[in-house]
């Protein structure tokens, strides 16, 4: 089996499973996934959010998601609670589909890295 055709198994069981969890029976799109890993990073719980502050809880995930590939590191929480990231290396400038693949694979090695923490 092909490193692809790998991730695109491990990604659509990951949706169905986060689906099924958080979708209220849809099936979610990668954004709402990469939303839902923004509200867990921040540890805050669900809560409204303004636009502004939707944008923030992606920023979070993204940064957290990158970071195993050496584009982001955490730096420090602010007064408030939010976690900050700083940035190690540009993303290179990816085609959008090669973005949606390096986002679902960064999403699996998420919940790798969770599943395995939590067996701890």
């Amino acid at each position: 089996m092909s490193k692809d055709q790998k991730l695109k198994l491990q990604w659509e069981s990951l949706r169905e499973e986060i689906s099924q969890k958080f979708g209220g029976g849809e099936k979610m799109d990668l954004d709402s996934i990469v939303y839902l890993i923004g509200v867990q990073e921040l540890g805050k719980g669900f809560q409204k959010f303004t636009k502004d502050e939707k944008l923030n809880v992606m920023h979070i995930a993204i940064c957290k998601l990158l970071e195993p590939f050496g584009y982001y590191e955490f730096e420090f929480f602010d007064e408030d609670g939010w976690p900050h990231y700083k940035t190690l290396d540009e993303l290179p400038a990816l085609k959008p589909g090669e973005q949606s693949v390096l986002m679902k694979e960064a999403v699996v090695i998420y919940f790798e890295n969770l599943n395995a923490s939590s067996l701890n």
